[in-house]
């Protein structure tokens, strides 16, 4: 019973620490989007699609728990 316990709060822990990494990567993807449409940056727009990338990623991870 102690381990399911167990396992269950490393799991809960785990979810909440990819939850917190999906919003700082959205709040960086979302200001750089923005900048890039206002702006027109092409660097900024880089860093844009290497966070939607990487969002992507953490999205499969958040799969992986349900």
């Amino acid at each position: 019973m102690k381990i399911i316990y167990l396992s269950f709060n490393l799991c809960n822990y785990a979810m909440k620490e990819l939850i917190e990494k999906i919003n700082a990567e959205f709040d960086a993807f979302s200001t750089e989007a923005n900048q890039q449409s206002e702006k027109g940056n092409k660097a900024v727009g880089t860093r844009a699609r290497k966070s939607a990338l990487e969002l992507n990623k953490f999205f499969k991870d958040f799969e992986k728990f349900l």
